[in-house]
């Protein structure tokens, strides 16, 4: 699992960290019953404080992304990448919601939309 923490963003970091896991398990990159790494290694990897770390894990529990596994550590859940791809598209769904409104009030065209949106699709999918 790759991470990658904005320390200036208004996004909270344990924030940050639960999006990525659920993220990584939509794409398929952590699979069903596979174990995400421990508090301590991810805090150590991020540079980020364990407390942290743990916060995000819980509300990862809390939401049944992970399972604790006795002695082991937390592990992806049946369902997971199921719900994560759900909530992955809704996310996305509402930031281009926010940024073709600010579009279409500063007056520009769906024509013109359209060619960024394609513009910059096939610039990602290099």
């Amino acid at each position: 699992m790759f991470f990658e923490i904005d320390a200036a963003s208004s996004q909270a970091i344990y924030e940050q960290v639960v999006q990525q896991v659920k993220f990584a398990i939509a794409a398929g990159a952590v699979q069903e019953d596979e174990m995400i790494p421990s508090v301590r290694e991810l805090s150590k990897t991020l540079a980020i404080n364990p407390n942290t770390v743990a916060r995000a894990y819980r509300s990862l529990q809390d939401e049944s992304i992970v399972y604790p596994r006795r002695g082991q550590g937390l592990a992806v859940s049946p369902e997971a990448q199921a719900r994560c791809k759900i909530e992955r598209k809704s996310i996305f769904e509402n930031r281009f919601r926010k940024l073709f409104d600010e579009a279409i009030r500063s007056r520009l065209e769906p024509v013109e939309i359209r060619e960024m949106v394609e513009g910059q699709l096939s610039v990602a999918c290099r």
